[in-house]
């Protein structure tokens, strides 16, 4: 598990490849100033972008199953993962930032379709 990327992971560099050609800029990565370290964060806009990768972080819609070894082990550690993303989002929220999570699955069907509702929620959310 040592070689399993926390940061920089693939689907967040497709993401902020897409963000990037299509000119949308001005964010912070993995910013410590605000709870949970989200992997994009527009600061201005109080917007925080977490890329969920659908093993680690148990994707409702993908409904991978735990390993067959050791599996008690790793219903523990996929439950600590869940309840650690839902305090991140908590504790965002209550600090007026919203929070978009997205999923590993999503940016392979769609990444443009995911950059564009970005860049819908940062033209009609005010400065």
């Amino acid at each position: 598990m040592s070689s399993i990327r926390g940061k920089n992971t693939k689907p967040e560099l497709v993401l902020r490849k897409e963000l990037w050609s299509r000119g949308i800029r001005g964010y912070r990565l993995h910013w410590k100033k605000v709870p949970g370290r989200p992997d994009i964060a527009f600061v201005n806009r109080k917007i925080a972008i977490f890329v969920n990768g659908c093993f680690w972080h148990r994707c409702p819609k993908c409904n991978h199953s735990l390993p067959k070894h050791n599996s008690s082990y790793w219903k523990d550690k996929f439950q600590k993962n869940v309840e650690r993303d839902k305090a991140k989002t908590i504790q965002l929220n209550e600090a007026d930032w919203k929070v978009i999570t997205i999923w590993e699955c999503e940016l392979k069907l769609d990444v443009k379709k995911i950059v564009d509702k970005i860049s819908h929620l940062l033209s009609s959310k005010a400065i």
